[in-house]
């Protein structure tokens, strides 16, 4: 037994890390297919048998992608759109979580339930009378009427989230807060707020590459040119024929997808922080 033991966790732990490394291939795959393609010429785009190293290396398809189509006034309306539908969804969220949460009522599950059921409505039977209703209150074709689309869509998943964090927390951490005479806006603030910072970043993680990457409200509810979110204006690399220019497409969808690293780069170190790190003071 003292001999298979070690044998037996050495080879368990040797399949662990091939199925993780074989995970790992699988994820990234695409993209470095994408830089790949983004290199190509168009000779080699076209290649029955296209190989994974551009045998000519070209900046030409990053060239045509930023001269054909303004990318960076694109890039920066996403940005601010996805920036500020984050921001408000967990400022919306983070209450709207805690009192589900606390304030137990017979009304609590089915709100929870029909936050579910609201996603499973799909795009097309919303996108309708959301234009109808913007447009009554003139906010089709802006960037605020977008992030109000954006923030009632992300907001039920958010909440979702958010709730389930909220569970974590033990109430004794906010009943020693509330002894000390903090009001319930206090330790919402000062003792809820912190503890939920992993659940607060993995939200706005979700809530901002929603935003970063939604094609269709963009389509519809937007149409000066100005005012074009960078997938619609990827799309514009595919013409009326249905054929695609795959060189810029790489190039500008490669530059698309560089802000949401950042962003998960800058953010990822607080989602392995412990939920309770800051519980304990001296």
């Amino acid at each position: 037994m003292s001999i298979s033991g070690p044998k037996t966790k050495t080879f368990k732990r040797i399949g662990q890390y091939t199925a993780l490394a074989g995970y790992l291939v699988f994820l990234a795959f695409p993209l470095v297919w994408l830089i790949s393609t983004s290199f190509k010429d168009p000779r080699e785009l076209v290649e029955l048998h296209p190989s994974l190293i551009p045998r000519h290396p070209t900046l030409q398809n990053y060239v045509t992608a930023f001269t054909e189509q303004d990318l960076a006034r694109s890039a920066l309306n996403s940005l601010i759109v996805a920036s500020a539908s984050a921001l408000l969804t967990v400022l919306l969220a983070l209450p709207a979580a805690y009192a589900l949460v606390r304030f137990r009522t017979r009304l609590s599950t089915p709100i929870l339930g029909w936050v579910l059921v609201s996603q499973l409505f799909p795009f097309v039977l919303l996108v309708i009378p959301l234009f109808l209703i913007l447009k009554a209150v003139a906010l089709t074709d802006t960037r605020f009427g977008l992030i109000v689309v954006y923030v009632t869509w992300s907001l039920p998943f958010a909440l979702w989230m958010l709730q389930g964090f909220v569970r974590g927390i033990p109430r004794e951490l906010e009943e020693a807060a509330a002894v000390d005479g903090a009001s319930r806006l206090q330790v919402l603030r000062q003792v809820v707020a912190p503890l939920l910072a992993p659940g607060l970043v993995a939200t706005s993680l979700f809530a901002f590459i929603s935003g970063w990457n939604e094609f269709f409200f963009a389509l519809v509810l937007l149409k000066s040119p100005e005012l074009a979110t960078l997938p619609v204006t990827l799309a514009r690399f595919v013409g009326v024929e249905g054929i695609a220019r795959l060189g810029p497409l790489a190039a500008g969808s490669l530059l698309a997808t560089l802000p949401s690293l950042v962003f998960f780069a800058l953010l990822q170190r607080r989602l392995a922080e412990g939920s309770l790190a800051g519980a304990v003071k001296g």
